[in-house]
């Protein structure tokens, strides 16, 4: 398949195929990037849990044995449509989020795990939780699996042309949309209930007056 290129004025490359362009998809977003390596946290993050147990001071005793079972079984798995999230020896705990669900992605670390060279990356959707649904721990590369998430995350709701900047702003504008449609409704069954009772008052009064 003969395929070209053309610059517009706006810096946007045209993708032209068998004479068709499409000239709101760049070039780039027709390729799909490899997924990160994310199955297992850096070994780094058990280095964190172990400074973090320390300072418990009397509580390591509980505190680290504890970690170093988080640790070792902390698994993630990078699907089709989503990721899933697997923790825990004698109670399990799987989270799966799927890429359409995601509203926001954010990149945390301290001052440890920034001397360790590890981020947490904080994934938020919209299940109305206060708390991110998945927190991937111990991620040595957090940049390229955020800015990878978010591009499945635009794929999956057909934004491809949208920036990770822009995505906050398309979920306000849906937000403003619902509000309104919600409001519309409700104005509509506002008017159908006067109706209803403006005829039911109408009959009362024919009704009366037949009586008379």
């Amino acid at each position: 398949m003969d395929r070209e290129s053309q610059s517009c004025d706006n810096g946007i490359e045209l993708v032209q195929s068998e004479g068709v362009k499409h000239p709101f998809l760049p070039i780039h977003m027709h390729k799909t990037s490899a997924p990160p390596q994310l199955e297992r946290p850096s070994p780094a993050l058990l280095t964190y849990y172990i400074l973090t147990s320390l300072l418990t001071l009397p509580g390591v005793v509980i505190v680290l044995p504890a970690l170093w079972i988080r640790y070792q079984t902390l698994k993630y798995e990078l699907q089709e449509t989503g990721i899933r999230m697997q923790v825990g020896l004698f109670f399990r705990k799987e989270v799966v989020v799927a890429f359409r669900r995601i509203q926001d992605i954010h990149v945390s670390r301290n001052i440890v795990q920034r001397w360790l060279g590890i981020a947490s990356v904080s994934i938020q959707t919209a299940s109305g939780n206060a708390g991110p649904e998945i927190i991937l721990e111990g991620m040595a590369d957090p940049d390229t699996i955020r800015d990878w998430l978010y591009e499945r995350m635009r794929g999956a709701k057909g934004q491809s042309d949208l920036s990770p900047d822009r995505v906050a702003l398309v979920g306000d504008a849906s937000i403003e949309e619902s509000s309104a449609e919600e409001a519309t409704e409700l104005l509509r069954g506002i008017r159908d209930n006067l109706a209803k009772l403006v005829a039911q008052s109408s009959g009362s009064t024919r009704n009366g007056d037949h009586a008379s």
